[in-house]
């Protein structure tokens, strides 16, 4: 295949005022990829609720983010040029789709790498912070670290699923449910979530009892969920948590509650919830992570957990295993990214969409076109 022509400069959408919801198109300079790098031309990317916690400095534990940081982490584009021949291993060709994901790099030889924690690699680096995101038309990324896309899945579906699915994915093979298990997933209408429960239902064989806002009860239950309970429709205090949790165990086999919890909202509310629909030995999968000063999960006292044997455990984005499995999955035809396409002119205003929780699925970028 002929080298394509590599335009010197391309247009990316910064955040131009970070701790705010701003974006704005810019025009940057077109990077050259170095040894063991290659350069990919953007075509997609998808928008996610942590690019919307990058932005706006919702999480405390993180630095500030810079002004004009490049956002994004979902990126589908094509190989257009290497910095040096690839290694075998990669068998990478010009062409060649190719997707970045959350985590754009990591060391390869740590123990945390080695054993396929990726997130935990101390030189992990993300993309989106610090790091050039997938927010732009080009982006340098590491050969031995890009996620091959499938033939027959198509470049916009596949952009969510290499944050959103992978990290749900990862989540629920973490959650020691069964096959014929009930499954809850908190925020099942939302962009992580309804990939979540299209996996569970679909892929994994798990009965999926999912929990969000009233008007995305059909959603959610047309991708495979078999009982959806309206958060709206409970109070925010102790008596809703006890009320809704008494509810979601009646719609149990034999009022047991669930084998598991998969947490995609990054809501307090929810995670003061979550402990309340398991069953004994039942397992509460942290995922979505709340904005603001840090908050003890609710209940989570040693009484409690002990008494019912229950288990607390965090999911990070999943390693590059899980990523193609993911991918796999949409090959197959087991989960489909549902998404609505948008311009980068449009980025604030999807940002403000998510702000007032109005997505149903995900929004994907469209890099070709700027308006």
């Amino acid at each position: 295949m002929a080298s394509p022509i590599i335009p010197t400069h391309h247009k990316a959408a910064v955040y131009d005022k970070p701790g705010q919801i701003s974006t704005r198109l810019s025009t940057v300079e077109t990077p050259s990829p170095g040894p063991g790098e290659v350069l990919i031309h953007l075509t997609h990317s998808g928008v996610c609720s942590s690019d919307h916690g990058i932005m706006t400095n919702q999480w405390t534990h993180l630095p500030p983010t810079p002004a004009d940081q490049i956002g994004g982490h979902e990126g589908v584009g094509t190989i257009v040029a290497f910095g040096s021949d690839p290694p075998n291993s990669t068998k990478l060709r010009l062409g060649d789709r190719v997707g970045i994901k959350w985590i754009a790099s990591v060391c390869g030889t740590c123990m945390a790498c080695l054993a396929g924690r990726d997130a935990m690699c101390p030189a992990a680096q993300v993309s989106g912070f610090y790091r050039p995101g997938t927010f732009q038309q080009y982006v340098v990324a590491p050969a031995s670290y890009v996620t091959p896309i499938p033939d027959g899945v198509p470049s916009d579906l596949a952009a969510p699923l290499l944050c959103g699915g992978v990290t749900v994915y990862a989540a629920l093979k973490k959650s020691r449910a069964q096959p014929g298990d009930y499954v809850v997933v908190s925020g099942a209408g939302g962009g992580l979530g309804h990939l979540a429960v299209q996996i569970a239902s679909r892929g994994m064989g798990f009965r999926v009892i999912g929990i969000d806002s009233g008007e995305k009860e059909e959603f959610v239950k047309s991708l495979g969920a078999e009982a959806f309970f309206d958060m709206t429709k409970y109070s925010r205090d102790q008596a809703g948590s006890d009320k809704l949790a008494q509810d979601v165990k009646a719609a149990t086999l034999r009022g047991m509650g669930a084998a598991s919890v998969i947490v995609c909202a990054g809501s307090n509310t929810a995670y003061a919830q979550a402990l309340g629909f398991l069953g004994f030995g039942g397992t509460l999968v942290c995922t979505g992570l709340p904005a603001g000063a840090p908050v003890p999960i609710a209940g989570a006292f040693p009484g409690n957990l002990v008494g019912r044997e229950l288990a607390i455990l965090g999911s990070a984005v999943g390693n590059r295993k899980e990523a193609i499995e993911t991918l796999d999955l949409a090959a197959r035809g087991v989960v489909k990214t549902h998404f609505a396409l948008e311009p980068m002119s449009k980025l604030t205003e999807v940002f403000e969409r998510m702000e007032r929780m109005e997505l149903q699925g995900r929004v994907v970028l469209d890099l070709s076109r700027e308006d």
